[in-house]
């Protein structure tokens, strides 16, 4: 992907590929709460007819490498514009326009939330090399109408009652944007594991049922589910209870610069363990590495009682 062609890619719809919807429109200019920081009001703005924002809080805006580098934290465009270009297939498949719609109108047409039972979705998640057992406990299949089309797609609930959406062909968001924080009723942690998304905390429940069959120790530590590096911020302060913070980061400079964000935070209390896929991308590119498909080997696994704050 080159300057020009990231540069004419909406940013109403890159931002919507990210799980983020703007509140209420003033003409030309769209308001989002800030993807930076917490917040009741919208103080980011976005001007559809010069495809720029700014953001109140943060004193800065830009076109949508600037946005990239915030999100992404790095300077370095060639970077930048492979993480666009990785979520560009994935905007124009559920892409919209804000002009065609109400403020108030469904982003998702006739959703519905069901089991993960679609043969597609599933092969799919054997090809990532993901337990089937363990991905029919944590996610869901999610089947949604946008722009007069069907999909279907695999969900992963957040905090906020929105989902992580992904299928071979895409990946994004079902608004509202947040975090996912798994907690267990059965005994209180002082260690929670820090993933990026969703399939490598996957990933990371595979591997341990696979080499701990009998007792894979899964309730032992809670789970906080970033969604997105850009939603660092919003973890910060559900970790604070824990005395030990491991971090599952992707082997980048988002993921290192997360990394480092949380180290100053609590210090001697993280752990960087992305040095145990050092040689990969990620957990779940590790994994793909060190076990070819088993179709027929599914752990079955009894699911841990968890708390409400998140329910599949």
């Amino acid at each position: 992907m080159t300057i020009e062609e990231a540069k004419n890619i909406r940013l109403t719809d890159y931002l919507h590929s990210l799980g983020y919807a703007p509140v209420k429109q003033q003409g030309a200019n769209l308001w989002y709460k800030s993807p930076f920081r917490e917040e009741n009001e919208a103080s980011f703005k976005v001007n559809a007819e010069i495809n720029k924002w700014y953001d109140f809080g943060l004193g800065k805006g830009g076109n949508i490498i600037a946005l990239a580098s915030e999100l992404y934290c790095s300077v370095h465009v060639p970077y930048l514009l492979q993480r666009i270009a990785e979520q560009t297939p994935h905007i124009r498949p559920v892409s919209f326009s804000f002009r065609e719609q109400s403020s108030t109108a469904p982003n998702f047409q006739r959703m519905e939330i069901k089991e993960l039972t679609s043969p597609a979705l599933l092969f799919y998640l054997q090809e990532r090399r993901i337990n089937l057992e363990l991905a029919k406990r944590e996610c869901c299949e999610v089947h949604f109408e946008n722009n007069g089309k069907r999909y279907f797609v695999i969900g992963f609930q957040n905090m906020a009652d929105g989902y992580e959406i992904r299928n071979r062909y895409f990946k994004g968001c079902i608004a509202p944007k947040d975090i996912t924080h798994i907690r267990h009723e059965s005994r209180r942690n002082d260690t929670c594991f820090v993933f990026e998304g969703f399939m490598d905390y996957l990933s990371f429940l595979t591997i341990r049922i696979e080499k701990c069959p009998n007792m894979p120790c899964l309730d032992r530590q809670d789970y906080i589910i970033l969604n997105s590096v850009s939603n660092l911020s919003k973890a910060i302060d559900e970790l604070a209870v824990y005395e030990r913070i491991h971090c599952f980061f992707d082997n980048d400079r988002a993921g290192m610069e997360a990394c480092r964000k949380l180290t100053n935070e609590y210090s001697y209390r993280v752990r960087d363990a992305s040095h145990t896929y050092k040689d990969c991308k990620d957990l779940n590119e590790y994994l793909i590495k060190q076990r070819p498909i088993q179709e027929k080997k599914n752990v079955q696994v009894a699911p841990p009682k968890k708390s409400k704050g998140r329910s599949l």
